[in-house]
């Protein structure tokens, strides 16, 4: 008998019977089920069993959290069912029957991003560091940065650049390459496709607006600008769609004793003649329509109450999966102002919604049950993983949530009148301070503060209150 038997046998009662499972997996904490009839799940009883911290249903999966021993859950499950188990990719695409359009346009950009983030975050700490040692006075009566008193530090600077410049400067062929990936082309033409894009021929994408002359291609009867698109992430993803769907066209009609000829030439040379007369330019003025649109929102009179809104929606976006589509918004700032003032909200939610279950926590310190749910949940919040704070403990309690989005709107608020702003995108939760721009630190520490602060005592506060009857236990 193992150690879950119990609950496994109670789970597949509760799911509606294994004939209800179309397919399943699991990540780091959670389990992940297709069902044939998401109608059929016994929530509630399923969130009663022991081994159970909580449920919630996203981007057409049932997931169950189990916490750290979930692949011993899952291998027991699996035995119990005889149900074969998946990668997780066969487990989204089957979950998209259960989405609307919507759901899965928004399930689609996210697939495509979460390749990136590792990278991304690498180079939102790298910069944060080379902040620190090449932009902050901190030396010789604060006049001198760590770089102009030490040669060392100096190349240590210049050489982390290489990284920084591979990672942001050339987004774009990493965000071709996931395109391709994601949609089943070929992955090895994407890249060169997207090298195309940034290639040291061209002229680089932050020195057009100073340029006297722009280089061309001149065919004789036409002339195209000879311009890069570094950073860009709109043109890299409308070019690399262009390219899928050329592909597609060409496998269909070409004969298989000469596709290997066809199809690569036919699709990779339209799309790079669509990427540099028209998907790039339509691409690079999209993406600094909605940068404008962005910094004029932040940067009015009223920016104070955009940032106190962002942190106080974004947690609610999290439930939906919507934030996902907020991640290109984020980049389009870097690629355009230097930096983002979003992502800094985006990290102060996370610290907000981790020091409500913090909160939460002290209200049921005696309750040991309750705490094998709440503590692991309050640790990945700070380290930037809300989704255990959220589904297994404020939202099922209400009150937590409620005191963590408006704490998170607080922190918001002063994060846009302070003028946060971080290097990158990634780095969520309580590290979130070292991918800052070396001015925002400070005032991002007074933020954070806010953010730990208030959920804290707010959710004290609520759970007095009748907002304290809301929730389930």
């Amino acid at each position: 008998m193992g150690k879950f038997t119990n609950d496994v046998k109670s789970l597949i009662n509760y799911l509606g019977g294994k004939e209800n499972i179309a397919t399943l997996t699991h990540c780091v904490t959670r389990l992940r089920f297709v069902l044939n009839d998401t109608k059929k799940a016994d929530v509630n009883s399923i969130e009663k069993l022991a081994s159970v911290k909580g449920t919630f249903t996203q981007a057409g999966q049932f997931q169950v959290i189990i916490g750290n021993e979930v692949s011993t859950f899952y291998n027991e499950f699996i035995s119990e069912t005889g149900i074969q188990g998946e990668n997780k990719d066969a487990v989204k695409q089957a979950a998209k029957k259960n989405m609307s359009v919507l759901q899965r346009g928004v399930a689609n950009l996210a697939e495509i991003f979460a390749p990136l983030i590792p990278a991304i975050i690498v180079g939102g700490l790298l910069l944060g560091f080379r902040n620190i040692i090449g932009d902050m006075k901190l030396f010789q009566d604060g006049t001198k940065t760590l770089t102009e008193i030490s040669q060392f530090w100096n190349g240590t600077n210049s050489f982390l650049w290489l990284i920084c410049e591979a990672i942001f400067h050339f987004l774009p062929v990493g965000v071709v390459w996931s395109v391709t990936k994601k949609m089943g082309a070929n992955q090895m033409l994407g890249i060169v496709l997207g090298i195309t894009l940034v290639s040291p021929q061209l002229l680089n994408a932050y020195a057009v607006s100073g340029a006297k002359t722009i280089p061309v291609w001149d065919f004789g009867f036409a002339k195209i600008n000879m311009i890069g698109y570094q950073a860009q992430v709109i043109p890299a993803i409308l070019v690399g769609f262009a390219y899928v769907y050329l592909e597609r066209f060409w496998k269909k009609v070409s004969p298989d004793s000469i596709q290997m000829i066809i199809v690569p030439f036919c699709s990779l040379v339209p799309a790079v003649l669509l990427a540099h007369t028209v998907l790039g330019p339509i691409g690079w003025a999209i993406g600094n329509g909605i940068a404008t649109v962005v910094q004029a929102g932040f940067h009015s009179s009223f920016g104070w109450l955009f940032g106190g809104v962002y942190g106080f929606v974004y947690p609610i976006l999290v439930i939906t999966g919507l934030h996902h589509t907020l991640l290109p918004i984020d980049l389009q700032l870097i690629a355009t102002t230097g930096g983002t003032y979003m992502w800094p909200i985006v990290a102060l939610a996370n610290i907000a919604q981790g020091s409500a279950v913090l909160g939460y926590i002290y209200l049921n310190k005696k309750n040991v049950e309750e705490k094998q749910v709440a503590v692991p949940a309050c640790i990945s919040a700070y380290l930037g993983v809300t989704e255990p704070a959220i589904f297994g403990v404020n939202l099922k309690r209400f009150y937590p949530f409620v005191a963590a989005i408006i704490g998170s709107g607080i922190a918001g608020i002063v994060s846009m009148i302070t003028g946060a702003t971080a290097n990158s995108v990634g780095v969520g939760g309580l590290p979130a301070i070292l991918s800052m721009q070396g001015k925002s630190m400070l005032p991002y520490l007074i933020c954070m503060a806010i953010a730990i602060v208030v959920p804290f005592i707010l959710t004290i506060i609520l759970s007095k209150s009748k907002l304290a009857k809301v929730g389930t236990k």
